[in-house]
C-alpha cells in the first residue's frame, strides 16, 4: 500500500512521538494521551519529563539541556588587544619618567633645575610616575592586593599632580598680581611654603576618597569601603576592617545565547565609585586651569605659566574625550574592556602632556645644549613687579588703543 508522499511504510499509530533531549512534554488538554514537545529555551534545562527550569545564576545549560555547567569566567589578559595599547603607553612613560628624575637628581645644582622648583618638580614627577603604574595595576587578575592598590592610587597619581601643578600655577599668579599692588612679596612663596600647600592639598584627597566609599556604602552594590577618615591611616584602617575582594559579574555579559555568556572577574568597585576617586583630582584640574588662564599674560622670561597652561588645555580635552566613551559604553557586551582601556589611556595621554611640556624641554638643554645651562642674572621681587607693572600698562595701553581706533573710524553725524 502506497501510502500518501511515496512511502510505504505504514505510519505509527500515535499521537505524539517521544520528546527528544531539552524538550519538554506539554499535554495537550481533553487529549490525556497526546502532548506538544516544547524546547527547554535561555538559561532553562529539562529538569524532568513535564518541566523546564532555570540554571543557577553563576551556570548555564549544556547543549542538550539536560542538565547545568558553569559559566566561563575571563578576565582582561596582558596580550589583549584592549591591554597592548595601554601597557605600551605607560612602559614608554615609566622609562621617560624615571629619565627625567635621573636626569634632575644628577644635575640637582644646575641653574635649569633649581629653576624649576627641585622640590616641587621631584613630588609631579612622583604623581606622573603613579598615573602610569596605575596602567599596570588596572589589568593585573584582580585579586586582594591588586584591589587594595586600585582603590589606593586610582586618584593619588593625579591628584599629587595636579596638586604641584595648582600650586606652582597660583604661586606665579599671587607674585604678579601683588607686584600690581605693591613690592612686598606675598606671603607663602618659599619652596618649604609650597610644599605645604601641596601635601595640604594632597591630604584632601583621602578625605574626599573615604567620604565617598561611605555614601556608596549604602548603595544596593553593597560595596566594602572605608569608613570616613581624614588621615592616610584611615584607608589602611578600612584594608584591616573591611578588606577588598574581587567578584564574578555575570550580568555584564550574560546575552540571549547562554553559548556567549561569560563571568567577568574584577574588583568589587562600581563605575561610581571610580569617578568618586577621581572627581577631586578633576577639581584639581579645573582649578588649575583657572589659574593657567588668568596667568597666560605673564611675561614667558619669568615663569612657566605657559606650559602649564598648554599642558592644562590639553589635558582638560583628552579627560572631556573620556566621560562619554566611559559612559556610553555602559551597554556593550565589552564593557569592562573598554572602560578599562580608555581610563587607562586617557591617564597616560594627560601624564605624557604633563611630562613631556614641563620636563622634557628641560632635560633637552641639560644633556645637549649645557652651554645654556648656566646662571641668568637673578631677579628680585622688584623686578617682578616692575614686569608686572610693564604688562599690565601695556594691556591698558592696548585697550584704549582699540577704543581710539573705533572712536575713529565712527561716522560724522555732526554734518
Amino acid at each position: 500500500m502506497q501510502w500518501t508522499g511515496g512511502s510505504r511504510q505504514i505510519p505509527d499509530s500515535v499521537c505524539s512521538f517521544p520528546c527528544r533531549s531539552g524538550e519538554r512534554k506539554k499535554m495537550v488538554k481533553g487529549v490525556p494521551c497526546c502532548w506538544h514537545c516544547e524546547l527547554c529555551d535561555g538559561y532553562q534545562f529539562q529538569a524532568d519529563e513535564f518541566n523546564c527550569e532555570m540554571c543557577p545564576f553563576d551556570m548555564r545549560p549544556t547543549p542538550n539541556r539536560t542538565a547545568c555547567r558553569p559559566t566561563p569566567i575571563i578576565k582582561l589578559e596582558w596580550h589583549s588587544p584592549w591591554a597592548v595599547i595601554p601597557l605600551f603607553l605607560a612602559i614608554l612613560g615609566i622609562l621617560a619618567t624615571l629619565s627625567v628624575i635621573v636626569t634632575f637628581v644628577r644635575f640637582n645644582d644646575t641653574p635649569i633645575v633649581r629653576a624649576a622648583g627641585r622640590e616641587l618638580s621631584y613630588v609631579l614627577l612622583t604623581g606622573i610616575f603613579l598615573i602610569y603604574l596605575i596602567t599596570f595595576l588596572m589589568i593585573a587578575e584582580p585579586g586582594t592586593v591588586v584591589c587594595a592598590f586600585r582603590r589606593l592610587l586610582l586618584g593619588l597619581g593625579m591628584c599629587i599632580t595636579y596638586s604641584a601643578m595648582l600650586t606652582k600655577t597660583n604661586r606665579i599668579y599671587r607674585i604678579f598680581e601683588q607686584g600690581k599692588k605693591s613690592v612686598t612679596p606675598p606671603k607663602f612663596i618659599s619652596p618649604t611654603s609650597q610644599l605645604m600647600i601641596t601635601f595640604i592639598l594632597i591630604s584632601v584627597q583621602f578625605v574626599t576618597y573615604s567620604n565617598s566609599k561611605t555614601r556608596d556604602s549604602l548603595s544596593i552594590d553593597r560595596l566594602l569601603l572605608p569608613p570616613v577618615s581624614p588621615q592616610v591611616v584611615g584607608v589602611f584602617v578600612w584594608f584591616g576592617v573591611m578588606p577588598p575582594h574581587t567578584i564574578v559579574d555575570y550580568e555584564e555579559q550574560r546575552p540571549p545565547n547562554p553559548e556567549l555568556a561569560r563571568g567577568i572577574l574584577k574588583c568589587d568597585m562600581s563605575d561610581l565609585s571610580l569617578i568618586c576617586c577621581l572627581s577631586y583630582s578633576i577639581v584639581l584640574m579645573v582649578t588649575c586651569t583657572v589659574y593657567a588662564v588668568k596667568s597666560r599674560g605673564v611675561p614667558e622670561t619669568f615663569n612657566e605659566a605657559k606650559p602649564i597652561g598648554f599642558t592644562m588645555y590639553t589635558t582638560c580635552i583628552v579627560w572631556l574625550a573620556f566621560v562619554p566613551i566611559f559612559f556610553g559604553t555602559a551597554q556593550s557586551t565589552e564593557k569592562m574592556f573598554i572602560q578599562t582601556t580608555t581610563l587607562t589611556v586617557s591617564m597616560s595621554l594627560s601624564a605624557s602632556v604633563s611630562l613631556g611640556m614641563l620636563y622634557i624641554p628641560k632635560v633637552y638643554v641639560i644633556i645637549f645644549h649645557p652651554e645654556q645651562n648656566v646662571q641668568k642674572r637673578k631677579r628680585s621681587f622688584k623686578a617682578v613687579v616692575q614686569a608686572a607693572t610693564m604688562s599690565s600698562r601695556l594691556s591698558q595701553k592696548s585697550i584704549n588703543d582699540k577704543q581710539n581706533g573705533e572712536t575713529k573710524i565712527e561716522p560724522d553725524r555732526t554734518q
